[in-house]
């Protein structure tokens, strides 16, 4: 088939895929509008990580204190991404049946009341209140894409790189300051893990007119939004944007759970090691607001893709040279090159879908299968550390994952919608 035939069946599926013409979309919101719901949206992603997050820095203390074993403690930190891969495939049903706004505003009310169920002392009503709010995360996760890409349709990498720079600030933040908090003010674990609540409770309030104001669509959009997709997993797309995003959040979160301890065993006291890695957060949120900024205005997205993936390579390769010497040299590549990854698999999502319909569907099929691949990276790499008695297989493990991850992340960047029909 020549070019210009691919192209035309092309916007002829696209044309049966999304809603027929501009007419029946919802139209993109403008002028004091658009910030308010940017402001909202930026409020929501802040609230996707402190939560969980914060158990990490109270982690020693939870187990002193509530007498949990080191594994119950990392099944503690494992349940939420478990949660976001096992529950993302019911949030497009969710929001389809009350409302992108209504959902949305249902998680932040899973996310306060799960920081409250955290209060009782409880190991039951821990782990319950965790799983509360990883199912809170989960549904945001799926459909936020899909509101940026119904409401901001011409700023959709603008408002993706706020998005993702607002998740990677509140784990920055979750990170940073929850055992200082906890230190200055003398409250218990219990107590501090629940004043991220509060930073859910203002999202929550913030978002409540958002539930006066939906948009009004025509008759045939409203039919056409009640039914889901089907068929995307027969789309190669779909399958190379849900690979990106598995692969580069498997690099994520095993780096993130064992980077402290690779510094540590290499000769670094275990508090500069912690700054590591909120340093490298930091870092993240620059690279997670540029990435998709840049991207059609100075370079392709899988352009982006290998740059963002040689930056991990060369930070991975410093720590295997000399991890506590380039210590901040590396944590800076990495940084820079996990927040550009985070913010082009979201970008993918909505750039890949024709119309909000499809980005939520294909949302939740990438984020089902992502986070359950990105749930088994930190059991895979301690395994392979206490199989190998060195660190030095697992960093040349998530290097060798870099090169697939280049592979699909070329392959989503075609500039091309992904195939579903209603």
């Amino acid at each position: 088939m020549s070019e210009s035939a691919r192209a035309a069946a092309q916007a002829a599926h696209d044309s049966a895929a999304a809603p027929a013409g501009p007419g029946p979309r919802p139209p993109a919101v403008a002028g004091r509008r658009a910030l308010l719901l940017a402001f909202g949206v930026v409020l929501l992603a802040l609230n996707l990580r402190p939560a969980l997050v914060a158990v990490s820095p109270l982690a020693d203390t939870i187990r002193d204190d509530s007498g949990m074993s080191a594994a119950a403690i990392s099944l503690l930190t494992a349940l939420p991404l478990l949660c976001f891969g096992l529950l993302a495939p019911i949030a497009p049903r969710l929001g389809r049946r009350f409302g992108m706004e209504r959902s949305l505003f249902g998680t932040m009310a899973l996310i306060c009341a799960g920081t409250a169920l955290r209060l009782l002392d409880s190991v039951v009503a821990l782990f319950a209140g965790t799983v509360v709010i990883g199912a809170g995360i989960a549904v945001a996760n799926v459909l936020l894409p899909g509101l940026i890409k119904r409401d901001f349709p011409a700023k959709a990498g603008l408002m993706t790189g706020l998005y993702s720079m607002s998740l990677f600030g509140g784990a920055a933040l979750a990170a940073g300051v929850t055992l200082p908090v906890q230190t200055a003010s003398g409250m218990n674990w219990r107590t501090t893990l629940a004043c991220w609540g509060a930073l859910a409770l203002v999202a929550l309030l913030v978002w409540l007119p958002r539930l006066r104001s939906r948009t009004r669509v025509d008759a045939a959009a409203a039919r056409q939004a009640a039914h889901p997709v089907r068929g995307l997993w027969r789309s190669p797309l779909a399958w190379q944007v849900t690979a990106y995003m598995g692969l580069q959040s498997l690099n994520y979160y095993a780096a993130a759970a064992w980077l402290p301890t690779v510094f540590q065993d290499a000769g670094m006291a275990p508090g500069d090691a912690g700054w590591m890695l909120s340093f490298s957060s930091l870092l993240g949120i620059a690279g997670s607001f540029l990435a998709p900024v840049i991207v059609g205005r100075r370079l392709r997205s899988g352009t982006l893709a290998a740059l963002g993936a040689g930056l991990c390579a060369l930070g991975f390769g410093g720590l295997l040279a000399a991890p506590v010497g380039g210590a901040y040299l590396w944590m800076t590549l990495l940084g820079l090159g996990q927040g550009a990854a985070i913010s082009l698999a979201l970008l993918f999502i909505v750039e890949r879908a024709p119309d909000a319909r499809h980005a939520a569907q294909l949302s939740s099929m990438s984020q089902c299968f992502g986070y359950i691949l990105a749930a088994t990276g930190p059991t895979v790499l301690g395994a392979v550390h206490d199989a190998s008695h060195s660190w030095t297989v697992p960093l040349v493990l998530l290097l060798a994952l870099l090169v697939p991850q280049v592979a699909v992340g070329l392959g989503a960047a075609r500039d091309r919608h992904v195939a579903g029909t209603a």
